[in-house]
């Protein structure tokens, strides 16, 4: 009886046959079986169209026999790869493709499960192919890297005894502004973090904006509002209209 092959390319040899030849085809299988568990592929994909990966019967050159696959290439188009029906395995497969074109990889026929990559799609996927007979699926598997955020939308994350966690009296509405509520304080610390000078609303308040100065003032000026807008700037106190003198001599009076 002949040898026959797996669906990964492993030949599985019948007893009898191959007398003086197993120690080599056993070196080939042991190698298939590393390349496929270990093996790293830098496969250029550059045009457009279908190019097919493939599985090479007891040899190591298919395309579709390394566990990690690095697509490159420039696109011109389109670009699909398919794989051989009953293709049963797990690939990283990282697109390094240039050029905003979608990359998908399918089986080679039938209406299983598809996995595409986006125009601006240059990442690393963990795809498993399933093996089933005539729809072969291609799937990508998802790991979930980050815990799942906290609080509701636009309320800023903080870590919350190491999970995510979101605060009302916190948020951020994109474009506009960092918003604390409920007359929290903005707080900034000191060199030792021992003191702090806080910031925080009126009670009640009208809103309004100040828009800080764009450099700093000379000596002996001071902030002052530049317009009925908020717009603050440095202004020489010489111009408040008290002297020196008058100066010391309130200090005198009121102490």
């Amino acid at each position: 009886m002949a040898s026959t092959f797996t669906n990964l390319g492993v030949e599985l040899m019948a007893t009898g046959e191959n007398a003086g030849t197993w120690g080599t085809k056993t070196n080939a299988n042991l190698n298939l079986v590393e390349q496929l568990t270990g093996g790293y592929l830098s496969l250029a994909v550059a045009g457009s169209g279908t190019t097919a990966l493939t599985i090479a019967e007891g040899a190591l050159t298919g395309t579709a026999q390394q566990r990690v696959i690095e697509l490159t290439g420039a696109l011109t188009g389109s670009r699909i790869l398919t794989l051989p029906l009953l293709t049963e395995n797990f690939y990283f497969i990282k697109n390094s493709t240039t050029n905003a074109e979608t990359l998908q990889l399918k089986a080679v026929s039938g209406s299983g499960a598809t996995v595409t990559w986006a125009t601006g799609d240059k990442t690393w996927k963990i795809i498993y192919v399933d093996g089933v007979a005539t729809n072969t699926g291609v799937y990508e598997i998802d790991v979930d890297t980050t815990s799942s955020p906290g609080g509701s939308t636009t309320q800023v994350q903080f870590n919350n005894s190491g999970a995510f966690a979101g605060d009302a009296d916190l948020t951020w509405t994109a474009g506009t502004a960092l918003t604390i509520n409920s007359q929290k304080e903005l707080r900034l610390g000191d060199s030792d973090d021992s003191a702090y000078v806080g910031l925080k609303s009126a009670g009640t308040a009208t809103s309004y904006t100040m828009t800080l100065p764009a450099a700093v003032g000379a000596s002996g000026t001071a902030l002052v509002t530049t317009d009925a807008s908020g717009t603050l700037g440095f202004t020489a106190t010489s111009t408040f209209g008290i002297t020196t003198g008058k100066a010391i001599a309130m200090a005198m009076i009121f102490g």
